[in-house]
């Protein structure tokens, strides 16, 4: 069996020792992304090295921003394949996490997956953003809430941000030149009580592009408001 080497080696880098257990699941989540992939629609990226790096070791990169991680509380906005929040479980197994994803057939992938990977404390939540984000379990509730190519920043934040507790943290993955989307996402950032505190460069040999982490502290609560009925978000950002 192939080793994961480029996994180990850029992990190394964010100064991350994966022992054998940890590997163990990566290697099972990589044989369960590829083979339920061919059924229905989750990546593109599907070669065991690109998995490796543009999945596995871009989801790790998130610990360069996490200050505290203990029991928190962790959701994964529009979760998709599992993608940052079950990667960041593998190597942080005492936080307490939720997938939520919309899309039924990738939520039931994501129950398959977490089940094979013997996760007991990972819930898994068939809905939108909109609607979810008013569920009072849910509803700023959570000390860390994760995002990865979902949505541009200035509906993302109305999509997020309701979830984040009051002196919790929003973090969104993105790839390439993003000045003029932070830009345009700064009134939504205000409105739904967050405050800009960085937006971090992604600097591994392991891995190419231009990726940043954009981090947003929750500073006061979100307007009850927000986020506004299923689509609004997206349609018509707040600008």
């Amino acid at each position: 069996m192939a080793t994961m080497q480029h996994l180990i080696s850029g992990a190394a880098e964010l100064g991350l020792t994966l022992n054998q257990g940890q590997l163990d699941r990566f290697q099972t989540y990589y044989e369960e992304l590829t083979d339920w992939n061919r059924r229905i629609n989750l990546t593109s990226i599907t070669g065991f090295e690109d998995v490796q790096l543009k999945h596995f070791l871009d989801s790790l990169t998130l610990v360069m921003t996490l200050e505290r991680q203990g029991d928190a509380r962790f959701i994964d906005v529009g979760a998709g394949a599992g993608l940052p929040g079950l990667p960041l479980k593998i190597i942080l197994p005492v936080i307490k996490l939720v997938l939520l994803e919309s899309r039924r057939k990738k939520a039931a992938f994501l129950s398959h997956l977490v089940d094979e990977l013997g996760f007991s404390d990972v819930e898994v939540v068939a809905s939108r953003a909109e609607e979810a984000a008013h569920l009072g379990h849910f509803r700023e509730s959570f000390d860390v809430v994760l995002s990865r190519a979902v949505a541009p920043l200035p509906a993302l934040v109305e999509l997020a941000l309701p979830f984040v507790r009051t002196g919790g943290v929003f973090i969104a993955q993105k790839k390439g030149g993003i000045d003029a989307e932070v830009e345009g996402a700064a009134r939504a950032i205000k409105l739904l009580g967050g405050r800009l505190r960085e937006v971090k460069a992604v600097d591994l040999k392991e891995l190419s592009g231009d990726r940043r982490l954009v981090i947003i502290d929750k500073i006061s609560p979100t307007p009850e408001a927000y986020p506004r009925r299923p689509g609004m978000p997206k349609k018509r950002p707040i600008s």
